[in-house]
């Protein structure tokens, strides 16, 4: 796959599955509240339902939103691969796969998407490539101007016997 398809995909995938973290992240936030999000991951069997409610709160409107502009992609994404995960394990196992029953298919390919995008980063179109192109461009020029460092030689082996050089003298 040439460059520029690939860095548009990406750019595709993070828009779209950053776009539906938000709206879910958003929901749990505005439309239910922090209480109204744990009550209802406590109604679901979610242990640790207040820690759960605001990490999920965190991971899918700060990470979806993180996705979208490309920045910080694999911490994002991770945190979305948690998310997903969680809500596979405590919500979702054991039910049919579509979402229309309270299945997992969602879930499933957010987490898929987000494991993917873990996986290759975000892509050249996002702020990670700009900030990283530029930290490697940085470091570069700094490479260049530093003078190489001389190592002397070792004057004695592992065992702490001094190094003899060709003639036989002591180095």
């Amino acid at each position: 796959m040439n460059s520029t398809r690939r860095n548009l995909a990406l750019l595709g995938v993070r828009a779209a599955v950053g776009a539906v973290l938000v709206a879910h992240g958003w929901q749990k936030l505005h439309d239910w509240g922090l209480e109204g999000t744990r009550s209802s991951f406590a109604d679901m069997g979610v242990p640790n339902a207040g820690p759960a409610a605001a990490f999920a709160i965190a991971a899918e409107l700060g990470g979806g939103a993180l996705l979208l502009i490309g920045l910080l992609t694999p911490l994002a994404a991770l945190l979305v691969v948690a998310d997903m995960a969680g809500a596979f394990w405590f919500v979702h196992r054991g039910t049919d796969v579509f979402v229309g029953d309270g299945g997992w298919e969602l879930v499933a390919a957010i987490g898929a998407a987000a494991l993917a995008l873990f996986a290759v980063g975000a892509g050249a179109l996002s702020l990670d490539a700009i900030f990283v192109g530029a930290w490697r461009r940085r470091r570069a020029r700094k490479a260049r101007l530093k003078p190489a460092k001389q190592v002397p030689a070792p004057t004695h082996n592992v065992l702490g016997e001094a190094l003899h050089d060709e003639v036989g003298t002591t180095v």
